[in-house]
Formats: structure tokens, C-alpha cells, sequence
């Protein structure tokens, strides 16, 4: 009889423990992809000033700018979701932008240009930062979510496995402008 009790409680301790361990990894998840969204709109709000700055040099890019800032709009009105899909094409049209600015040595030389893509390139890296931070937590919570005997746990508070923040293969590529 004692045996059992004890049992009962050793189980009842890590019932306990470990539906605490998913509420904190689920929170580091959020905590996670709210840094990533922090990162997103800072970029969102950037692009708006380096399209007029781009704009106001280039006559014939229209449709490319057109673009980069639809894509601009879809990702941000985008739910978390697909929010790694309509980035990628974000970062597509970003990349276009970038490689257009290098047959113009005016605006490459414009002030306000460079400070807006040095700033980019800062929100890049802080985003890249913030994207490792993120899918290091739906790691540790997707492990925990499959992992013998706390699967059992999370089967029984109904948890799923999270996605990853995830970049489009292609993004890697350079990219080929034809004026």
C-alpha cells in the first residue's frame, strides 16, 4: 500500500513538473516569435522610405517597386502561419531592389539611401538573430511534445508541434536584374 502511494505520487510530481516545463517552452514560443515579429515590423516600416528614396531615382523600376511593396503589405497582413512564405517573397523583391540601386551610382551615393540600407542590413541580421531564437525554442518544445514519457503529457493537454520559421532555399541565390 505504501508502495503505491509513493508510486502515485512520484507520478503525480512529474504530472506536475511537466506540464509546467510545456507552459514555460510553450511561452518561449511566443516569447520567440514575438521577437521575430518585432524584427518583421521595423523592416515593414523601412521599406515604405527606401522605395521613395529608390523611386525618386529610377523612372522605369515602377513594377518592381509596385511589388516589393504589395509583397510588403501581404506579409505583414499575413497571419503567423504563412507569415515564412509571404516573407520570402518579401526578401525576393528586397534583393531586387538592392541589386536595381547597384546601376544607379547616384542613388548609391545618396545619404539618405545608404543610412536606410544600413539600417536594412542591421534589421537583416537582428532578424536572422531572432529567427535562430525562435526555432531553438519550437525545438526544445517540439522535442518535448515527442518525447517519451512527456508525449504522454502532451497528448493528454492536446498540444501539437509548432512550425518552424523557415527560408525559402532559394533566397540564397543571386539575383539576375535585366533593365
Amino acid at each position: 500500500m505504501v508502495g503505491l502511494i509513493i508510486i502515485l505520487i512520484v507520478v503525480l510530481v512529474y504530472f506536475i513538473f511537466a506540464y509546467n516545463r510545456f507552459i514555460r517552452l510553450e511561452n518561449l514560443v511566443i516569447e520567440g516569435w514575438s521577437g521575430v515579429d518585432v524584427q518583421l515590423k521595423r523592416r515593414y516600416d523601412l521599406i515604405p522610405n527606401l522605395v521613395s528614396i529608390v523611386k525618386a531615382y529610377t523612372t522605369h523600376e515602377n513594377q518592381t517597386l509596385r511589388q516589393i511593396v504589395e509583397a510588403r503589405t501581404q506579409a505583414q497582413m499575413s497571419g503567423s502561419q504563412n507569415k515564412a512564405l509571404k516573407e520570402n517573397a518579401l526578401v525576393d523583391g528586397l534583393k531586387t531592389l538592392l541589386a536595381i540601386a547597384e546601376d544607379y551610382p547616384e542613388l548609391k551615393a545618396d545619404s539618405q539611401f545608404l543610412t536606410l540600407h544600413h539600417t536594412l542590413v542591421d534589421i537583416e541580421d537582428t532578424l536572422q538573430k531572432a529567427r535562430r531564437y525562435y526555432n531553438a525554442t519550437v525545438r526544445d518544445y517540439n522535442s518535448a511534445v515527442k518525447m517519451f514519457p512527456s508525449n504522454i503529457i502532451a497528448k493528454m493537454m492536446a498540444l501539437k508541434t509548432k512550425e518552424y520559421f523557415e527560408i525559402n532555399p532559394l533566397e540564397t541565390n543571386n539575383i539576375k536584374i535585366e533593365l
